[in-house]
């Protein structure tokens, strides 16, 4: 959270012009630096010759190094499929902080935790067979202390999709004490939790009030909330389990029938406060025979018809002054949309048309295919992008100086904080230390090399 006064601050100090360069931030000293000082990079990074560091920054002081690397964890005997995604700590409990915990998104997915105390990584779920669990992106701790993620992976079909096991979300309840695989310890407890309709899964977040949100990750998926049938005194007493019924709705502007919309919006429901599919909604039973709501196909109904956006896919809260906003990146269009939870309205964020701070003009096609979400300690947003390392792909900082959810202002803009310089790879799950906001993490995925790879970034 940013308070006003902190918040003219910034706006006094966080876009110098030094030489016709501008500099985001506050031109601190290195022992004052944050994320968030650093020059904009003009260009994206070439190719690196040390995939080990594989980072430009905007900063030289930013240091960098490699956690945790596929080819060492094959040769320590842990089975590891690759594809690293999504990144989350242990955010609560008597640990917190000391894990690192990452899926694969794979045809054989699995989870990864990397001890930050000891340096020591072990996978500790892994799909018995390619094929059982895949593509697994998400990666969210939740506030009563598990672990959840999801498939990214369901059909479109008009009566429902049958064909398909997968969409489902997943709860970690043992991350903390599940062994790794194979081991001799406490096996890992992963629960399927069927309250959740089945869509390609990616961006997770939970607001203040407990609402959990999730996306459908297509060209006409939508935006969803459930709301936990159990009171919040009741899921951290033990007594209910927040998944054990709930309510899932849809993301509706006007009357759902104009793509991309933008403005006021409503939740429309399409299962009843425990689960039940409302009646017209779809339910199918799958290849293992687990019925389920069909979140995707449902919504297409003109009853239960949600807002379309093309490729939604990761997600973040940002809370500022009380006022919480979810942010939402879609692919296709290179947009990224905000919305106010509280007024009930989205509006696009960042685009094309959005200030490029290192030019002063409109960003273009330099901006492309935006996945992945972060917000620093000082709750700025930065956008990654799903584009070839050692090419063209990004992550860039949004600088909303005044903190009302839009870039128009004097002053703000989006700026290249990092490039990515492995081929064939690209930049996922950049997370931010909640407990040292001098360290950050990302993942670099599917490289040519096949060694993919967490980068510990920190600021001295």
């Amino acid at each position: 959270m940013i308070s006003s006064r902190r918040a003219r601050r910034a706006t006094a100090a966080a876009t110098v012009i030094v030489a016709g360069v501008v500099t985001v931030g506050t031109v601190a000293g290195a022992a004052g630096l944050r994320f968030s000082d650093f020059t904009p990079l003009s260009l994206s990074a070439g190719p690196t010759a040390d995939e080990a560091q594989p980072i430009t920054f905007g900063n030289s002081a930013f240091e960098q190094r490699s956690l945790v690397s596929r080819a060492e964890q094959l040769a320590a005997g842990e089975p590891n499929s690759g594809d690293f995604d999504m990144i989350t700590v242990n955010e609560t409990g008597p640990h917190k902080g000391r894990y690192l915990f990452a899926p694969f998104e794979s045809t054989q997915s699995g989870i990864q935790r990397a001890d930050l105390s000891t340096g020591e990584t072990e996978t500790i779920f892994y799909s018995p067979e390619p094929g059982d669990y895949i593509r697994w992106d998400a990666s969210y701790w939740t506030p009563w202390g598990t672990y959840i993620t999801a498939e990214e992976d369901w059909c479109t079909a008009a009566t429902g999709c049958t064909t398909d096991p997968y969409g489902r979300l997943f709860e970690l309840t043992n991350p903390i004490t599940a062994d790794s695989v194979p081991g001799d310890g406490e096996n890992a407890d992963l629960v399927h939790r069927n309250a959740i309709p089945r869509v390609a899964h990616e961006g997770i977040q939970f607001d203040q009030d407990q609402n959990m949100y999730f996306i459908d990750e297509l060209n006409g998926g939508n935006i969803y909330r459930f709301t936990s049938a159990a009171s919040w005194g009741e899921i951290m007493s033990g007594r209910a389990a927040y998944f054990d019924a709930g309510q899932t709705s849809v993301l509706r502007v006007g009357d759902g029938m104009t793509p991309d919309a933008t403005g006021g919006y409503t939740w429309v429901p399409i299962t009843d406060h425990v689960g039940n599919p409302l009646r017209g909604a779809i339910t199918i039973t799958d290849p293992n025979g687990v019925t389920s709501v069909d979140g995707r196909n449902t919504t297409d109904l003109p009853q239960f018809k949600g807002t379309d956006y093309q490729r939604p896919e990761d997600m973040q809260i940002q809370t500022v002054n009380g006022v919480e906003r979810l942010y939402v990146t879609t692919t296709t269009t290179h947009e990224i949309y905000a919305l106010d939870l509280r007024a009930q309205r989205i509006a696009v964020f960042a685009d094309r048309t959005t200030t490029d701070l290192a030019t002063g003009q409109p960003v273009g096609s330099a901006l492309a295919n935006p996945d992945n979400l972060a917000v620093d300690s000082d709750g700025n947003i930065y956008i990654v992008e799903d584009r070839s390392g050692g090419v063209d792909d990004d992550i860039w900082f949004a600088q909303d100086l005044n903190r009302d959810g839009d870039l128009a202002d004097p002053g703000e803009g989006i700026a290249r904080w990092a490039s990515n310089g492995t081929t064939g790879s690209e930049f996922t799950g950049l997370y931010f230390d909640p407990t040292n906001k001098r360290r950050a993490w990302v993942n670099i995925q599917h490289p040519d090399s096949a060694n993919d790879r967490t980068i510990e970034i920190t600021v001295p």
